[in-house]
């Protein structure tokens, strides 16, 4: 009962994060954005890494994260490795893919990379700041896997809905505000709760997402506050 409760209520919080990426970027936008090239990149390195695993029987034992091993390259190679199984690996691709997309979108590429090796190799290092001795357990389930990453990801497109809601609500502009306010804030306030409550990981990593997302909007060339335009396609001319 426990597990299930853990797997639901993290797959909340992933949800709310991918709603509030919508909201952001305005849900009738999506259909003839760009193609999201990081997004594309990084789900077929996720898609490499398990082909990886089904090929080679050593791959996780080389390529996990495992604190008891040595190797640099682990912290990154094991978020391209997958451990959860049939339905936990398709999960962590599809949420990656999707995640990585309305980044993408609203972050730019090159920023989008960023925040997710950002999401890849700082919250251990915030988890020693704090107090808490970083991310490593001898638990076997964290030792590979690309939700980490993804969450944390997800929870910087929860920053800036909030920013953007909370600018559009003190201009009085007209619009559904006090629902993304709800949605944005709730991240990270749900994420707090998954920590405190589970000790589930998933809620810490948001909650240091949602501050460097905050943190991103304060850089030159940030994203624009409105949903982003999509290019009007030319229409066709007929010369006499």
């Amino acid at each position: 009962m426990g597990a299930l409760v853990f797997n639901v209520t993290t797959a909340a919080l992933m949800v709310m994060m991918f709603n509030g990426g919508l909201d952001l970027l305005g849900r009738d936008t999506l259909r003839g954005r760009r193609v999201p090239w990081t997004a594309v990149g990084l789900t077929v390195l996720a898609l490499a890494g398990v082909a990886t695993q089904l090929l080679w029987s050593g791959a996780m034992d080389a390529l996990d994260d495992d604190p008891a091993k040595t190797g640099w390259w682990r912290v990154v190679t094991a978020v391209f490795m997958q451990n959860g199984g049939l339905l936990g690996g398709a999960w962590n691709i599809a949420t990656l893919a999707a995640v990585a997309a309305l980044a993408d979108w609203y972050w730019g590429g090159p920023r989008t990379l960023v925040l997710f090796l950002a999401g890849i190799l700082l919250p251990e290092h915030i988890d020693v700041l704090i107090g808490l001795g970083g991310h490593h357990s001898t638990d076997p389930r964290n030792f590979a896997g690309s939700s980490g990453a993804t969450y944390f990801l997800g929870a910087t497109l929860a920053a800036a809905l909030l920013q953007r809601a909370l600018r559009a609500h003190r201009a009085g502009i007209p619009g559904s505000h006090a629902k993304e306010l709800l949605l944005a804030a709730g991240v990270p306030v749900l994420g707090l709760v998954l920590w405190f409550a589970q000790a589930n990981g998933h809620g810490l990593v948001s909650c240091y997402g949602f501050v460097l997302g905050a943190l991103a909007l304060c850089l030159p060339g940030r994203p624009a506050d409105g949903p982003a335009a999509v290019p009007a396609q030319p229409s066709a001319s007929v010369s006499s």
